[in-house]
């Protein structure tokens, strides 16, 4: 355990055994501060396998507002895409949130690029999330035409379907997009917008002055081929804005 001011790092939890592999760990954010329970984060990274540590900083940035975040490690790699770990983490978000100031009844389900089209996935298909009551989704950096780890569909086609009207029980959609992200493009948010609010769902969309890594307070490291923490205030500036918009997510759903 680690304390970095307003908030308390644990680290590589296990989540999930599987015989034969390695075990599934995770990382949980949360206020150093006593507070009443409130909804928990499930914060999933991209499509790179075993990459918790990208979302440290976005983590602690969404912990200081007074939530608990918990960061799974997940394979895209996987046969089944990462769907078992996803799901995995899920379960363990429901059974153990209290433990950390948290409650497994209201989560937030929340991405950054292939994790955020894991996460709409899930807000599209509820009864998909076996039993956790999803009360706000999250998609940073996302592309939605493309199946989701956590469901094997694409959101726009599940769009399609006269299940994914809006109703009383829609979750509340919160997309995040950098205006420069020149990996996937900020129209993939735009669209996916447009087409939940042609459904009738609640959305609230923003757009930063970032790309890709910047949504999430880093910046891609050729040399080591993933994003690295930044200390370029407006990186900086753009995460803090993409953990603004999920605290606002939980704290208004």
């Amino acid at each position: 355990m680690s304390r970095t001011g307003t908030t308390v790092e644990i680290r590589d939890l296990i989540y999930l055994s599987e015989e034969g592999a390695p075990p599934r760990r995770l990382d949980v954010h949360r206020p150093a501060a006593d507070r009443p329970a409130g909804p928990s984060v499930l914060l999933w990274h991209g499509i790179g396998p075993g990459e918790k540590d990208v979302l440290g900083p976005l983590a602690r940035e969404i912990a200081s507002h007074g939530l608990p975040v918990l960061v799974p490690d997940w394979r895209s790699d996987a046969p089944d895409g990462g769907r078992s770990h996803l799901m995995a983490s899920l379960r363990y978000v429901r059974d153990h949130a209290v433990e950390f100031g948290g409650d497994g009844e209201r989560v937030v389900l929340a991405g950054w690029s292939a994790g955020a089209g894991a996460a709409m996935g899930l807000a599209l298909r509820p009864a998909a999330t076996e039993g956790v009551r999803a009360i706000a989704a999250v998609g940073v950096a996302g592309r939605y035409d493309l199946p989701a780890r956590s469901t094997g569909t694409a959101p726009l086609a599940d769009l399609d379907s006269a299940e994914a009207d809006a109703g009383a029980d829609a979750v509340p959609v919160t997309l995040v997009h950098g205006a420069a992200d020149s990996v996937l493009s900020s129209s993939h948010s735009r669209d996916f917008g447009e087409a939940l609010r042609t459904k009738g769902w609640p959305v609230t969309s923003r757009e930063l002055a970032s790309d890709h890594a910047g949504v999430i307070m880093t910046e891609y490291d050729p040399a080591r081929g993933l994003c690295v923490p930044s200390t370029s205030e407006h990186v900086l500036r753009a995460g803090r804005e993409t953990a603004a918009a999920i605290a606002s997510a939980a704290r208004t759903a």
